[in-house]
Order: structure tokens, then C-alpha cells, then sequence
């Protein structure tokens, strides 16, 4: 290649960039509204819950509060509950006793659920709380231990500013929906189906 190829080719890649920094640049600029935002994290694929985690220390980097309530987890012990339940700007709830399969038990699901929710409302409820993580409540709706008739009001009702994330697999349409922002992981490939098991810090 020579030397004029170089240029041109150095020139041509100078007129993309600056079109494309004159697009970013004009929707930085129409972007000039500010509000409390829903999103919806699902789909199959690994790393949900963790992207809201990643959200929870932002959060706390402005020096704002956070709330995080785990609904299906509840009772796995795990690393980001380790770090940040200690902090004094997270409050951070168990709500459930472990995955249906092992505790087997309907009723208690629901009643575990129905509790955790309870507390979720009150932090729905509280300006003083930057950002909510609904923490695989999706399953909620689809293992109907609550209705979206149920869920959707204390959401919409929340303070202005209030940020809230909610995860899991299967979100039901309505609330992608109502989301402002939503992002579907697709799983590709998986460790632990080549039969390796999950490893702190990265799984659990």
C-alpha cells in the first residue's frame, strides 16, 4: 500500500468519525429531559442481576441510597450481599427462601414473596432512596405468587427521580412495555454446562 493510500485511507476514516461524532453529539444535545427511570433487565443469558449490582455502586458513588431486594436468591449466600449489605447507604432485604425446587413448597414461597414485597413498597415509597433493584421479581409474576395489578402501582406511584431496576428471565409484556429501558441477555454458552460449577466472585 502506499504512502497516498495511507493518506486517503487516513482522511476517509477522519470524514466517518466526525459524521458520526456530529449524530452522538445531536442526540447528546435533544436529551435534555431528567426522570426516575424503569428498566427491565431479562432474558436467558448470565449477568442480570450483576448489571443491576453495577447500578447499585454507581449509585452509592454519588453519594445516593440504594435499595435491593432479592426475591428468588434470597437465601444463597453471595458476594455482592457481602460487600454491599454492610454499607450504610444500601439496605438490602433477603425476601426469598431459595429456588422453587428446593424449597418445594408453594405456600411459603408466596408468603416469603408477599413479605419481601411489602418491605419493596415502603423503599418504592421513600425519596430519600436513589435507586430500587427488584431483584428477579419477574418470576413473581410468572409463578403468579403477584399480579402486575398488584406490582405496577407502587412503581408508578414512586418518587420523581427514583431510578428502579427490575430482573429476571420471561418479563411479562406489560412490563416491557412500561419500561423506559430494557435489555434482553441472550445466554450463548455456559460454563456449567460443560460441568463446571458456579466460582465465587464471578457466579455467586
Amino acid at each position: 500500500m502506499s504512502e497516498n493510500d495511507d493518506v486517503a485511507r487516513d482522511l476517509a476514516h477522519k470524514a466517518r468519525a466526525q459524521k458520526h461524532k456530529q449524530v452522538v453529539d445531536a442526540k447528546i444535545a435533544a436529551a435534555t429531559r431528567d426522570k426516575g427511570l424503569l428498566l427491565v433487565l431479562t432474558g436467558n443469558g448470565k449477568g442480570k442481576s450483576s448489571s443491576a449490582f453495577g447500578m447499585v455502586a454507581r449509585t452509592l458513588g454519588y453519594g445516593r441510597k440504594a435499595a435491593v431486594f432479592q426475591f428468588i436468591k434470597g437465601a444463597e449466600n453471595v458476594g455482592e450481599r457481602a460487600f454491599f449489605a454492610s454499607h450504610p447507604d444500601v439496605i438490602w432485604e433477603k425476601c426469598g427462601e431459595g429456588f422453587t425446587w428446593e424449597t418445594q413448597d408453594r405456600t411459603r414461597d408466596i408468603a416469603a414473596a408477599r413479605a419481601g414485597w411489602e418491605k419493596a413498597k415502603a423503599a418504592l415509597a421513600d425519596p430519600d432512596i436513589s435507586l430500587v433493584v427488584l431483584d428477579e421479581l419477574t418470576y413473581l409474576v410468572t409463578y403468579r405468587y403477584l399480579s402486575l395489578d398488584e406490582i405496577m402501582p407502587a412503581i408508578e406511584k414512586r418518587p420523581e427521580m427514583q431510578h428502579v431496576v427490575i430482573t429476571g428471565r420471561a418479563a411479562d409484556e406489560a412490563l416491557i412495555a412500561a419500561a423506559d429501558t430494557v435489555s434482553a441477555i441472550r445466554d450463548v454458552k455456559h460454563a456449567f454446562r460443560d460441568g463446571v460449577r458456579a466460582q465465587e466472585g464471578i457466579d455467586r
